[in-house]
């Protein structure tokens, strides 16, 4: 059971009771997961069919766009594979969609894997084995690779040759394997983990921001003509906004107002009806859910503002530590709701304000520190 549920009757922000009472436990599921950026199950052969299948329909992003666009220009002219592309940034702003991009602008196919599936340097022999001239291997979450696998594509990267060890022991034996030119296009989520010697092998390295809303505005109704949902300009910026900068989020938002309207409306995206379906899932005005206003009601109402340490913060909220750290701190941080300071995690004026309260007076809050 949530930890703050009991303070929350006062709060504006529904019990877990009057929840229980409103929604299925299905419909609570999609709503715990409504404004996550990561993509499961059967979204993602949604997000397949949303996809720009080339930089010319990409929207927003248009320094990174120009950018690649010069690198893939120049590899063409030269007639060899691009220079291997790092690609990082949160989750769900299109590094997948520009890795399919690449493969397909250089016409060459894309071999797709993982950081977190690479757990031995045989498992990325086997990969790179198999691969042809030109080929383009996407490796997401590229950081998460086990630290055997990363020395060995060293080599690959540079000198497109690996080394596989024959046997055990005294009688090991090296053969060395000659891979053909290829791209390697990695997606990562933390930059800052990924070693020195992997990070300086990429030829191209871009950082994705998060969207703006007239941008986001641009892509709920491009996805609205190929989902064919009859949108107004007013609804339409009403989901972007709500979006917390994500294209993915717009889209999944899109996807339940359509839901809403077709169910209890007219069919038609309005700004009415984009309003009541967001409120019904509990997505308010600046894009925070359940678990962002959780968070800062916990500090501002039980812990008087903070300092409070992570760790004692997702317990109060009734969540995992990381859940915290990953899903609802970057974008709270990103809104001035929240800071991180060395003694833990504060609310900002901001986020009093956010809740309606009234924030405690300067030199008046108290000192006490919440720890882990």
């Amino acid at each position: 059971m949530d930890p703050s549920s009991a303070d929350r009757s006062g709060s504006g922000l529904p019990g877990t009771n009057q929840l229980n009472d409103q929604f299925s436990a299905a419909e609570e599921a999609e709503i715990a997961r409504i404004t996550s950026a990561d993509a499961a199950g059967d979204e993602r052969a949604i997000e397949a069919a949303l996809r720009p299948k080339s930089l010319d329909e990409v929207i927003g992003q248009q320094r990174v766009r120009e950018q690649l666009g010069l690198v893939l220009d120049a590899a063409k002219g030269r007639g060899r594979a691009p220079d291997h592309v790092l690609l990082s940034g949160p989750p769900g702003l299109g590094k997948t969609t520009l890795a399919m991009i690449i493969a397909a602008e250089m016409g060459s196919p894309l071999r797709l894997t993982s950081g977190p599936a690479i757990t031995h340097a045989g498992d990325l022999a086997a990969i790179i084995s198999g691969l042809s001239e030109g080929d383009v291997l996407f490796v997401d979450e590229i950081h998460r690779m086990s630290r055997a696998a990363e020395e060995m594509l060293y080599m690959a990267m540079e000198d497109f040759r690996v080394d596989v060890i024959i046997g055990k022991g005294p009688g090991a034996t090296a053969i060395p394997l000659e891979i053909p030119p290829f791209t390697l296009v990695g997606a990562t989520t933390r930059a800052g983990l990924l070693p020195g010697p992997l990070r300086d092998r990429f030829g191209f390295t871009a950082h994705l921001e998060f969207y703006e809303p007239e941008d986001l505005d641009q892509i709920v109704h491009r996805s609205a003509r190929l989902l064919d949902v009859p949108l107004t300009d007013e609804g339409s910026a009403e989901i972007a906004g709500r979006s917390r900068g994500t294209p993915r989020i717009a889209n999944r938002l899109l996807r339940r107002v359509r839901d809403y309207a077709q169910v209890r409306a007219d069919g038609v995206v309005s700004l009415d009806v984009a309003h009541k379906a967001l409120d019904l899932y509990e997505v308010d005005q600046s894009g925070l859910d359940r678990l962002d206003r959780g968070v800062i009601d916990v500090l501002c109402r039980r812990f008087g503002g903070g300092p409070v340490g992570l760790s004692t913060l997702a317990v109060a909220v009734g969540e995992e530590r990381e859940t915290v750290e990953e899903v609802a701190e970057p974008f709270l941080v990103r809104l001035g709701l929240l800071a991180r300071t060395p003694r833990g995690r504060i609310a900002t004026r901001a986020a009093w304000e956010h809740l309606g309260l009234t924030p405690p007076a300067a030199g008046t809050a108290e000192a006490t520190l919440f720890e882990d």
